[in-house]
């Protein structure tokens, strides 16, 4: 029987392998678990928060915890592919609405979608891109 190779103080190069890979797995679990605590910190803290013209429909929707769509109809946009990463002092100049109506209409429609209104319904179907039909009836 052959006897197995010992390298540096002892160890094989099976195990020095097993302890890299775990040295490499606890370190991209690290990573993940900082990643996430940042992310859930940054959310709490942007909870409810005051509508501007660099926010996008998006950015609004999550702070909100409101679906996009909702906000999507409440200032007038076509249902479309989502998701519109515009913000929103573009979209008011795009659309020629004021920044402050559209503010208004889209804290309108925040208040309506929470308790103790209905939830919203499902969202309407989205166009495919360059048809100009809704998704339904394109066939």
């Amino acid at each position: 029987m052959k006897a197995q190779q010992m390298t540096w103080r002892g160890r094989s190069p099976t195990q020095w392998l097993l302890i890299a890979c775990f040295v490499i797995v606890a370190t991209v679990t690290a990573v993940a678990v900082v990643r996430t605590v940042r992310e859930v910190r940054f959310w709490n803290a942007h909870r409810d928060e005051p509508i501007e013209g660099w926010m996008s429909i998006g950015f609004v929707a999550h702070s909100y915890h409101v679906p996009p769509y909702v906000l999507e109809q409440a200032i007038g946009l076509p249902p479309g592919p989502p998701p519109d990463h515009r913000r929103l002092a573009r979209i008011a100049a795009d659309t020629g609405v004021p920044l402050a109506t559209l503010k208004a209409r889209l804290l309108n429609a925040i208040v309506h979608v929470r308790p103790p209104y209905p939830p919203p319904g499902p969202p309407p179907p989205r166009q495919p891109p360059g048809t100009g039909k809704p998704a339904s009836s394109a066939r």
